[in-house]
Parts: C-alpha cells; structure tokens; sequence
C-alpha cells in the first residue's frame, strides 16, 4: 500500500509526463478508432458533404474536447483566469503558457484523425463527389446536367450499378483521393516544419520569460495539488477530533444517567478519553488551529478571493494562519527566496 500510495504521488507530481502519456494514448486509440471504422458514404446528393464533412471534423471535435478534460491543467487554467486578484497579481503570460500547453497536448488526437482521413481519402471523396467540375473529365460530354450530378453523386458507392465498372468513377475517385491525400501530406510537412523549426529557433531566444513561465505554471499546478491534500488532512482530522467529542460527550452523558454501572459491576471502567484526542498534536496544530464550520468556510472563501503573496517574509504571520504542513524551519534573520514552494 505504501508503494502504491508513493507511486500515486510521482503520478500526481509529475504532470507534463502524464498529459505526454495521456496523448500518444489517444492518438493510439484514434489510429485504432479509424482503422476498424467502417465507412458506408450515402451516395445521395444532399447526404453526402454533410456525412462525409462529418467524419471528418465531429470526431476530432470529440477527441479534442476528451483531451481538454483528461488534462487537469486546463482546469487550472481556467481557475487562474477567472480567480479574483486578491493579494496575487495574475500573470496574463502564465495563463497563456498554459493555455498553448494544453492546446497542443488537446489537438493530438484530433490532428491524426484527420490526417489519416485525409491519406485515406474515403472521407474527401464522399464529402466532395457532388462537387467536381465535370468540364475536367471527357466521359461526361454525353449526359445532362441531372444525369452527371446523380453520377457523381454515386462516385463513392464503387458496386452501384450505375458507376461499376465506369472509367469515369475512376477517374473522379483517383482525383479526388490524390487530392485528398496531397492536402494531408503538406498538412503532415507543415506541422513537421513547424515543429523543427520551434525546436532549433528556441534555443536562439532569450529563455528567462520562458522559464519564469514554465515555472509559475508548475507553481500554480502544485499549488493546488497541496492545498487539496492539506484540506483533505484537516477534513480527515477535524471529523476525527468531531467523532471523538461525541464519543467523549456521550459517556459524560451515560454517567451522569448512571447507565455505566453494569460495566462499573463487572469491575470494568469504561475507557477514559485522551485529553488531547490523539498522540499527534503538535505535528498538526496547523491544521487544529481552525476547529469550527465557520473558521473553515471563511478560510476556503479567503483562499478563493485573496490568495496570499507570493513572499514570504512579506507575510511571516502565514505559517502560523494557514493550513500549510510543510512550512520550513528558518534560522533568525534567514531570508526566504520568494520562490520558495508556498
């Protein structure tokens, strides 16, 4: 239990990894989703952009939305955006560095959908069938104008009676699965060049903005990660301390009615209470110092509103107010870095 509890922390701690994993996770399930899909396109004239623009682009809407919600940082970010100034200033530039993290671990997924759509071509050929120029292709000089959309309309249904077997339908589907595929391969190219060229050109700039950003980002993740641990600490010993008082009252409550005589008869006492309700009490008096409903509630509204300054020796009177459990020992006339974990 203990290797489990310590391998959930690392989990827990190490973020950026995890969101890595979790995107090459959904790119997998994605190239799994399109492979074992089955593409059936309508054939119809009215049906067949909006189905086939559908597959293209409602799947990687639901991946990307699956990926916005499996990163917890995008909820972090949210909540260092709408939270109120308080004592902290908000850093726009920390909020956007997180937005642009969790924007490129989010669109992962989605840009493999369509991409391997694209290299297929089976989406692009029932989207956009209706929409070839027949002026481009010899074979279409013989029919009318209701006869060659109801033909191209049928271009992607290959066992149709009316285009089996027809150079025409080859010839329509060859172009408009090469031009499919020509838009996914420079799309694949450009997020190539892209990446490189953010990869080599980096290095170039001056990197203190970034790292201040990356940071303060991290910050504010594991900021939020220790005060949730730390309210779950205080939950967990304010209902102990609130169990034992009942417990406590009670057998002052059964004494004074003298309903413990038969333990008494016996040659039983019943079991005094601690006097300090656990052997833990100095270690968490940090957490008792807040021991009512309203304490509690004022606390977390004060929390939300007006978080404290990021500097310690601004505010020393916080280590002993907050419900903080690894607050450092610090020699007289130390000064604290104002970067140090809060």
């Amino acid at each position: 239990m203990e290797k489990f509890r310590m391998f959930f922390q690392h989990f827990q701690s190490s973020s950026e990894s995890v969101m890595n994993g979790v995107c090459l996770l959904l790119a997998a399930v994605t190239v799994k989703m399109y492979s074992s899909f089955d593409f059936n396109c309508p054939c119809l004239a009215r049906y067949n952009a909006l189905y086939g623009l559908g597959l293209l682009l409602t799947p990687p809407l639901a991946l990307f939305l699956c990926g916005l919600l499996a990163n917890r940082q995008s909820v972090v970010m949210v909540e260092e955006w709408r939270r109120p100034a308080g004592q902290r200033r908000k850093d726009p530039g920390v909020v956007r560095y997180m937005c642009s993290s969790v924007l490129q671990r989010a669109l992962a997924a989605p840009l493999v959908w369509i991409l391997l759509a694209l290299l297929d071509g089976k989406c692009f050929v029932c989207a956009f069938s209706s929409s070839v120029d027949p002026e481009k292709f010899l074979d279409f000089a013989n029919m009318t104008p209701s006869q060659v959309q109801l033909f191209l309309a049928k271009v992607p249904c290959k066992e149709d009676e009316l285009v089996r077997d027809s150079p025409a339908r080859k010839a329509v589907s060859r172009y408009l699965r090469c031009l499919s595929q020509a838009i996914g391969w420079s799309i694949t190219l450009l997020l190539i060049i892209v990446a490189f060229l953010a990869r080599c050109l980096r290095p170039c700039f001056d990197q203190t903005v970034f790292l201040q950003r990356r940071y303060w980002s991290n910050y504010v993740d594991l900021e939020q990660k220790l005060f949730d641990e730390t309210c779950c600490e205080h939950a967990r010993d304010f209902a102990h301390r609130c169990v034992l008082h009942f417990f406590a009252s009670m057998q002052s409550e059964m004494r004074a009615r003298g309903l413990s005589r038969d333990a008494a008869g016996r040659g039983r006492e019943p079991p005094e209470m601690p006097s300090g309700l656990d052997g833990d009490g100095s270690r968490k008096a940090h957490l008792r110092a807040v021991s009512s409903r309203e304490q509690v509630d004022r606390l977390l509204s004060t929390w939300y509103s007006s978080k404290p300054p990021l500097d310690l020796v601004a505010s020393p009177g916080l280590w002993a107010r907050g419900l903080n459990h690894r607050a450092p020992t610090v020699a007289p006339g130390t000064r604290l870095s104002p970067h140090t974990d809060v």
